[in-house]
């Protein structure tokens, strides 16, 4: 009896056995077809991630591109800008150059006289310092104004009974500021 109790047993316990694995077989279909879908939808977002990051990749090279194109840019304008500052100063400088030259000519021609020489020369003289002017360039000439150690450099005191102590009696070289900064002090004579 031990032995059919036994088999008794035994088909008692493959029959849950069997049922369990049944009803496992019957799930394992669906299962499959969940993590079908769930690999799809895995593989889908991985495509689409991908393609954010190729998009993403792209826009910084063009980015780094522009930046690079915009620095070149930038040290091109700047080195143009240091070649050619001075040719607008230069291209008003041009007409003195040819008054000149024709004060020259004036010059050497049998019929100049001293007046037209020097009617040339002034003439001359006054386009020069409108082109100064026009740059910035301010002539300081401080005849009768009081001393400014600032803008005067005084090269020697002058006993005058005329003028006011400290002040220009006489100037030797006229001074140049350049947009208000000074390029050179007025040489001047002050009153003791």
């Amino acid at each position: 009896m031990s032995s059919e109790q036994v088999n008794v047993d035994d088909s008692n316990d493959q029959e849950p056995v069997d049922q369990a694995q049944l009803s496992a077989g019957e799930d394992a279909p669906e299962e499959i077809d969940a993590a079908a879908e769930n690999d799809d939808d895995i593989q889908q977002e991985l495509e689409k991630a991908q393609l954010t990051i190729k998009e993403y990749f792209d826009q910084m090279m063009r980015l780094r591109a522009e930046i690079d194109n915009n620095r070149k840019r930038a040290e091109r304008d700047l080195e143009n800008a240091h070649k050619y500052a001075l040719k607008s100063f230069i291209e008003n400088l041009l007409p003195i150059i040819d008054s000149m030259e024709m004060g020259q000519q004036a010059a050497t021609a049998g019929n100049a006289s001293l007046d037209s020489i020097r009617e040339g020369m002034d003439m001359t003289m006054n386009m020069f310092v409108q082109v100064l002017e026009k740059h910035g360039l301010e002539q300081i000439d401080p005849m009768g104004a009081a001393f400014d150690p600032e803008q005067h450099q005084a090269i020697s005191m002058l006993e005058n009974t005329e003028a006011e102590p400290n002040t220009v009696v006489e100037v030797m070289q006229k001074g140049f500021a350049l947009n208000e900064r000074l390029v050179r002090p007025a040489m001047v004579v002050v009153a003791k």
